[in-house]
């Protein structure tokens, strides 16, 4: 339970009780119940809580305004109520373009399990040093045995993990996703248990050859256990078989007829089609990396470590991991991802030196966890807070990412696991058989490219002399700029009454005349609703912003909206960030009115707004001193 306990306990309480609930979401800043009977909610009760702002009913739905840390509470009241909270989110508008759609996919599937994959991949890498380091004897002892199972589970039923994933976010019954994965993961279908139990009874051109038949189609069996693509691709056909299962079906029959029908009509398909035409192309897609790196594995490797940053920034890097792990499952090794060590240990080099050269007691502050950061493998908090705001810096991240590949690819580095990151990387690189040379390789990686980035970081990078000063006092104040073209008003004028209390940040209402949004600061998009009508920007001097697009316009789920970026983004002040259909929004019936919010105005000393009554984009809007 989390620190909201109480909270929670006291609002759900207030609401009626769990047995007055039939569905609860959250937007940005409230908490939105669908009662059962709203005359059973103690509204007074609930405004004079004081970890409440206000109550308000709107739509159809009984709305709890709590501010900013509103997913904690939302995740304690569903915790107290026994509210499933992990349910499929309102999806965001659709990625355009292949490229776009695949990597979301990829994205959304990896993300949840990547923390687990990455701890398992650590606990291999480790029984493998022990290999290395005890002698091959260990790897029949009993304790070998058992990491091993820890480490290695989750890498063989890899299907039956993705296709929870997966099934969450095509919005498929979680259980089906699993089963589908399951039985990708079952013995007796496997190409090494059929071919060990007879000879093959044909082949299809350019397939295989085949053991079976299925109904008498002839079933090209794979060795699916640790792959990757094919219960991704089965699970998506899974998502039409079942909205369309859920339109024929009588509702009375759907809790085991749906699932009967999306399991009977996707595995087959699956096994029959999917399976062997995607695993035809991923042992394509390996091949060539294979034939890339043979013909020049310190080139292949170094233009990895060299854009690895850039990938990461544009989330492309989405794309490159399940390829590494198609590598793995069909060689045993890669040698893809091991290009991209050197550029944890470039940035935290680059960090080092930061800390060391600047004057500012605040950035040196920020340095410290940023550099300890990175050294462990994550390296946002170095690449958003310091390395892409001076340009250079990044830069110089490249450039060290980029030797430490070619370090890797010319001693021929390969990666048995996918383990953790940073330092925390380096055993993967020792083979189960208790080879230590890519160990060696990953540590003269990690030195050189951290001395590379530290050296140019310190020698090359920004100079502070008596500007210092004079940076510091500006950093003092912040211009807030018009982000989006209208009608000013003040803010007590809202339709919304918790906005105009002021309760949840003090700023402006703007009547848009434009259904285009930008930037009002350059910083960092901390929050990005799925339902796109909210924007939260952290400035890169701390100010706490809150853009939001309408009134109640989170029942439009993102209809209506199109991002231009993305959560996690930094964003120059005057970047387009989302642009909204206003003739759409006013016919669904919501109200226009966008609200520009300082949230975190008790941290700040004033706040100045413009007497203004029209804005237009880059006039300041609002002046802030710390």
């Amino acid at each position: 339970m989390g620190k909201y306990e109480k909270l929670a306990k006291e609002i759900l309480e207030n609401v009626g009780g769990k047995e007055n609930i039939n569905s609860l979401t959250h937007c940005i800043t409230r908490l939105r119940f669908r009662l059962k009977d709203e005359s059973k909610a103690n509204d007074e009760a609930l405004k004079n809580n004081p970890g409440v702002v206000t109550v308000m009913k709107s739509a159809g739905q009984y709305q709890v305004v709590i501010g900013n840390h509103v997913p904690a509470v939302f995740e304690d009241v569903c915790a107290i109520a026994g509210i499933s909270n992990d349910a499929p989110a309102a999806e965001a508008e659709a990625p355009k373009g292949l490229l776009d759609t695949l990597i979301d996919i990829i994205s959304g599937c990896f993300q949840p399990i990547l923390g687990p994959l990455c701890a398992a991949g650590i606990i291999k890498g480790l029984n493998a040093l022990l290999v290395f380091l005890l002698g091959a004897g260990f790897s029949t002892s009993g304790t070998y045995l058992v990491l091993n199972a820890i480490g290695d589970s989750i890498f063989y039923f890899l299907p039956i993990v993705l296709g929870y994933t997966a099934a969450k976010k095509f919005n498929v019954n979680v259980v089906v996703g699993m089963i589908i994965g399951a039985s990708l993961c079952y013995p007796t279908i496997q190409t090494s248990t059929l071919s060990a139990a007879g000879k093959a009874i044909g082949t299809l051109p350019m397939i295989g050859a085949y053991y079976t038949k299925f109904l008498g189609i002839p079933l090209i069996s794979g060795n699916y256990t640790s792959t990757v693509v094919p219960v991704i691709c089965i699970v998506a056909l899974a998502a039409q078989v079942q909205k369309l299962a859920k339109k024929l079906v009588p509702e009375m029959l759907q809790n085991f007829f749906v699932p009967f029908f999306v399991l009977i009509i996707s595995l087959p398909i699956g096994l029959l089609v999917i399976g062997p035409v995607v695993s035809l192309l991923t042992q394509a897609l390996s091949n060539f990396f294979a034939a890339l790196y043979k013909l020049s594995p310190v080139i292949t490797a170094l233009v990895v470590g060299a854009f690895w940053q850039c990938l990461v920034i544009f989330g492309l890097h989405w794309a490159i991991i399940p390829m590494a792990m198609v590598n793995i499952g069909n060689l045993g090794y890669d040698t893809i991802m091991s290009g991209m060590l050197g550029t944890t240990f470039a940035a935290t080099g680059i960090m080092a030196a930061i800390y060391l050269k600047t004057k500012d007691p605040n950035k040196k502050a920020l340095a410290i966890p940023a550099t300890i950061s990175a050294f462990c493998g994550v390296t946002e908090p170095a690449i958003y807070g310091f390395l892409l705001p001076e340009k250079i810096p990044f830069v110089f991240s490249c450039i060290g990412g980029a030797v430490g590949g070619a370090i890797m690819g010319a001693m021929s580095a390969k990666m048995y696991t996918m383990g953790g990151l940073g330092i925390f990387a380096v055993v993967s690189f020792i083979s189960p058989k208790g080879d230590g040379s890519g160990l060696v390789a990953a540590l003269i990686c990690g030195a050189v490219s951290m001395l590379v980035g530290f050296l140019l970081a310190f020698f090359f990078g920004k100079k502070e002399g008596k500007k210092v000063v004079e940076e510091v006092v500006k950093a003092n104040e912040e211009t807030i700029v018009a982000p989006v073209e209208g009608t000013i008003k003040p803010l007590e004028e809202s339709s919304d009454a918790a906005f105009a209390s002021g309760a949840l940040g003090k700023g402006v209402v703007i009547i848009p005349s434009v259904g285009k949004v930008y930037a009002p600061v350059s910083g960092t998009v901390t929050v990005l609703f799925p339902s796109l009508h909210a924007i939260g920007i952290t400035s890169d001097s701390g100010v706490e912003l809150l853009i939001h697009i309408g009134i109640n316009t989170v029942q439009l789920e993102g209809k209506g909206y199109t991002a231009h970026i993305k959560q996690g983004d930094h964003v120059d002040c005057g970047q387009l960030l989302v642009e909204f259909d206003m003739d759409y929004i006013s016919k669904e019936g919501y109200s226009l009115e966008t609200l520009v919010l300082v949230t975190n105005f008790n941290d700040l000393k004033e706040i100045n707004i413009t007497d203004k009554t029209n804005s237009s984009l880059k006039e300041e809007l609002m002046h802030i001193n710390y």
